[in-house]
């Protein structure tokens, strides 16, 4: 397995006529953070529930760490923290007793205790019963529980789930330097696509339970669709001449008026000198990449038209 961390082969799980999860093949290396989009209901929570051993594949396998998931294997899951679904604590018990509770069940020392509570900002709530702590800050303390073993391997389903932008920003800094300092692999889910961007180093795309994506970020570059915008004073007569002059099919932009052009932004210069040669008013002129939101909205609906009856 070398330096392969997760390893899925044919995955598939089925609920009697739901098939959740359909034949995913997918692998995820040492130190990378692999970020897992999809809608509600793609099969993103099964497919992690599966990785887990909380589930049982109706097909396929899963090898984490290079132990295969099966019933009764347990001791891998010492070198893996994971956070499913909701983050869940003793709610009558302080975070510092919850954690205590954690370390004692993981095998780690007390002192563990306060490391974590340091790295993950619960100083400040370490003696409030978790019952009353905020959404965000039981995202923290179910963070932490994941994390005071110190895993390899950390499994993260919606992580930002509750936190507020300048936490979300000191998870996303946690996590990349868990994986650049130490080496720790992350399989993280999240609906906050533009995050995900910023974090992962790859990223999977699953739709109707199967993946319809798998590349590098540094690859989105290539995938995702490039537009000038620009702003002019008479905007059909402009549509009609740069369709003319340059073959470009200009769409106007639904918000404000303005052209978009399917044009790279070294085209810019010559776009700018048509127009103005031509008499033309022209008040904006600039680039725009299409949003990792707008690229999965695209191929998520893609897929779904292409969708066999």
């Amino acid at each position: 397995m070398g330096d392969i961390v997760i390893a899925a082969r044919n995955l598939s799980k089925r609920y009697g006529p739901v098939q959740a999860v359909d034949k995913i093949d997918l692998t995820v290396r040492r130190g990378e953070i692999y970020g897992f989009l999809g809608r509600n209901g793609a099969g993103k929570t099964t497919t992690i529930r599966m990785f887990l051993g909380l589930i049982r594949p109706t097909e396929g396998e899963v090898v984490l760490l290079g132990e295969t998931i099966r019933p009764g294997v347990r001791k891998v899951f010492s070198r893996v923290g994971y956070l499913v679904e909701t983050a869940t604590a003793y709610p009558n018990l302080t975070v510092r007793e919850n954690l205590a509770i954690q370390c004692r069940l993981m095998g780690q020392p007390q002192t563990a205790v306060d490391a974590i509570i340091a790295q993950l900002g619960l100083a400040e709530y370490a003696n409030r019963r978790a019952g009353h702590l905020s959404l965000g800050n039981k995202q923290r303390l179910a963070l932490a529980r994941a994390m005071i073993a110190q895993p390899e391997l950390l499994i993260l389903d919606e992580p930002a789930n509750g936190l507020d932008p300048g936490g979300i920003v000191e998870v996303r800094a946690l996590l990349r330097g868990l994986a650049d300092e130490q080496g720790v692999t992350i399989f993280l889910s999240s609906h906050i696509l533009g995050e995900i961007g910023q974090l992962a180093d790859r990223i999977g795309i699953i739709h109707n339970g199967r993946i319809i994506e798998d590349m590098p970020v540094a690859q989105l570059h290539a995938r995702t669709r490039r537009t000038l915008l620009v702003g002019v004073a008479e905007p059909e007569r402009a549509a009609d001449l740069l369709a003319a002059r340059l073959g470009f099919a200009v769409v106007p932009h639904a918000a404000d008026g303005l052209l978009r052009i399917p044009a790279r932004p070294e085209q810019a210069p010559e776009i700018a000198r048509l127009l103005v040669d031509a008499g033309l008013n022209l008040t904006r002129l600039c680039p725009e990449e299409e949003s990792l939101e707008a690229y999965f909205m695209r191929i998520t609906e893609e897929a779904s038209c292409s969708k066999p009856s």
